[in-house]
C-alpha cells in the first residue's frame, strides 16, 4: 500500500484538479470564440447555485449518479467494463415499479413494501448483468459487447412491457404511459429544505450506505482483496488459488445489483411510477463519474456532486443567453483530460520510484565498496 505523504496527496489531487482547470480553460476559449462571456457564464452558474432548489436537485441528481458510478466501479476493480448499467437499472426500475404498484401490495406494511421493491430491483439488475457474466465465463464473450447488446434488448423489452395491454396504463390527461402508481405506503418520504419546492430524496442515505459498504468490502474483506488481485493479475490470482471465473460472475452480479438501485431514489421519492419520461442515460454518466472519481468512494461522491451541479445549472445559462451545451462540452473535456492527467501522474510516479530504487542501489554499492576497502 502506498504511504500517504504530502507529496502523494498532491499527486493524487493533481490529476482531477488539473483536468478541471484544463476543461475550464477550453470552455473559456470556446465561449470567447462564439462571442460569449466566460465571466457571464460563471456568474450565471454561481447565481443558480445560490438557489436552494438548485442545490436540492443537484444532490438528488448526484444520488443516482453515485449509485451508477459504484456499479461501474465494482466491475472496473476486476478490469471488467459493465457498459450495461443503463439497461439494468431501467429494466429493474420498471419491473420493481410494477411490483410496488400492484394492488396486493397495498395491504403490506410500508417498510416491508419498500424493502421488497428495493430487493426486487437488485435481483433484476443482478440477473440481467449475470447473463453477460455467464457468456464471458462459458463462451469468452467480451462483457463490453454483451452488455451493450443487453442494453438494446432491455430498451425494447421495457417498451414491449410498458403497454396498456401488459404492465402499464394510460396517464389521464396526457399521452404518457406508466405503470400503476405506487400508493403512499410504498413511497419514501423526502427531506424538506427551506426555500425549496423540491425535497431531497429519502434514499440519499441508501446511496451513502452503498458507498460505505463498497469501501468496506474492497478494503476490509478477503473477497475485496481477491477481487482487486484478480483485476491486477489473473495469473497471480490463479496461483494463489482464486477462481477467476467465480470472481467474474460475482463481481458482475454485485455490479448489476447496485445498478438495480440507480432508479430507486427517483422511483420511490419522486416519480412513484415508471413512465415513458423516466430518466435514461444515467448508466453512461456513471462511467464518467467513476473515471473522474478514480473508483474511490469519496472521489466518486465528489464527482457525482460536480456532475449533478453542472446538469442543474445548465438551465440558468439559457436564461442568460449562453448556450447550455457548454456544460456538455465541459463534461466531455473533463472526462478526456482526466484520463490523460491520471496517465501522466502514473508515469511520473513510476519514474520517481525507478529513480528512488536507483539511488538506493547506488547507496548499497557505495557501502559495499567502503566495506571492501
Amino acid at each position: 500500500m502506498r504511504r500517504l505523504t504530502p507529496r502523494a496527496l498532491l499527486l493524487g489531487l493533481a490529476a482531477p484538479l488539473g483536468a478541471l482547470i484544463f476543461a475550464a480553460a477550453i470552455c473559456a476559449v470556446i465561449l470567447l470564440v462564439t462571442d460569449h462571456s466566460p465571466a457571464g457564464t460563471v456568474d450565471a452558474m454561481s447565481t443558480a447555485a445560490q438557489r436552494p432548489r438548485t442545490l436540492v436537485n443537484s444532490l438528488n441528481t448526484a444520488t443516482t449518479y453515485y449509485l451508477a458510478a459504484v456499479a461501474v466501479a465494482v466491475g472496473f476493480k476486476m478490469k471488467l467494463f459493465n457498459i450495461g448499467v443503463d439497461g439494468q437499472y431501467r429494466l429493474a426500475a420498471m419491473l420493481s415499479a410494477t411490483l410496488a404498484g400492484a394492488a396486493f401490495m397495498d395491504g403490506i406494511p410500508s417498510f416491508l413494501r419498500i424493502t421488497m421493491t428495493i430487493v426486487a430491483a437488485m435481483l433484476v439488475g443482478a440477473a440481467w448483468s449475470g447473463i453477460a457474466a455467464l457468456l464471458k465465463v462459458t463462451r469468452g464473450v467480451s462483457e463490453v459487447i454483451s452488455t451493450i447488446m443487453l442494453n438494446a434488448i432491455a430498451t425494447y423489452l421495457v417498451s414491449y412491457l410498458l403497454n396498456p395491454a401488459r404492465l402499464a396504463e394510460n396517464v389521464p390527461g396526457s399521452n404518457n404511459i406508466s405503470t400503476r402508481p405506487i400508493t403512499e405506503g410504498g413511497q419514501v418520504e423526502g427531506i424538506s429544505v427551506e426555500g425549496s419546492s423540491s425535497t431531497i430524496f429519502g434514499l440519499v442515505f441508501l446511496a451513502a450506505a452503498v458507498g460505505v459498504l463498497y469501501w468496506f468490502v474492497l478494503s476490509r474483506t478477503r473477497f475485496g482483496f481477491e477481487l482487486k488481485a484478480t483485476g491486477l493479475s489473473e495469473s497471480a490470482a490463479v496461483a494463489s488459488g482464486v477462481s477467476v471465473k467465480r470472481m467474474v460472475v460475482l463481481s458482475m452480479l454485485i455490479s448489476g445489483a447496485v445498478a438495480g438501485l440507480v432508479g430507486m431514489p427517483q422511483l420511490l421519492g419522486s416519480s412513484h411510477s415508471y413512465a415513458l419520461d423516466f430518466p435514461a442515460g444515467i448508466g453512461f454518466t456513471g462511467i464518467a463519474v467513476a473515471l473522474l472519481g478514480r473508483n474511490h468512494p469519496v472521489g466518486m461522491a465528489v464527482a457525482a456532486l460536480l456532475w449533478g451541479f453542472l446538469d442543474n445549472t445548465a438551465n440558468s445559462l439559457d436564461v442568460a443567453g449562453i448556450p447550455r451545451e457548454i456544460v456538455l462540452i465541459m463534461q466531455g473535456v473533463i472526462v478526456l483530460s482526466v484520463v490523460i492527467a491520471y496517465e501522466l501522474v502514473r508515469r511520473y510516479r513510476v519514474a520517481a520510484e525507478q529513480r528512488e530504487v536507483g539511488r538506493a542501489l547506488g547507496r548499497t554499492k557505495t557501502l559495499e565498496e567502503v566495506s571492501a576497502s
